[in-house]
């Protein structure tokens, strides 16, 4: 039975994200004191040898206090991506047979030769 009041305390509210062979579980928990924290945590499936698997986990604690700053730099950080890459996701080059494609159309010896030319005459002056 203290099982389950050892439950009912850890079961405050709880959010799962699954992704692939991540799971992220967000999780409120409860301090001495009965303030609220939240803990992350990344759970990642890895398979053995012998066809057994078993999981790691990575776990964040994240107090009220901080809550603002780690929503700002949250924000900040993910704006930055996908401004920077774009909201595609490229998972595929994560996969053990990736094999990267040139979708270009080739090009000549001389098609080359003067890309190259026209990249060497650049002055710092038109900078």
């Amino acid at each position: 039975m203290s099982d389950q009041a050892t439950m009912k305390n850890d079961d405050i509210f709880s959010k799962v994200i699954r992704a692939g062979r991540r799971t992220y579980f967000f999780d409120v928990r409860s301090t001495k004191a009965d303030d609220y924290y939240l803990t992350i945590t990344e759970s990642k499936k890895f398979t053995n040898d012998d066809g057994s698997f078993f999981y790691r986990k990575h776990k964040i604690y994240l107090y009220k206090e901080d809550f603002e700053s780690f929503q700002d730099a949250l924000k900040e950080t993910s704006n930055f991506i996908i401004n920077e890459k774009g909201e595609e996701v490229i998972s595929e080059r994560h996969q053990k047979d990736f094999q990267k494609t040139d979708t270009k159309e080739p090009h000549t010896e001389k098609e080359s030769s003067d890309k190259v030319a026209a990249f060497t005459d650049l002055s710092f002056d038109d900078i």
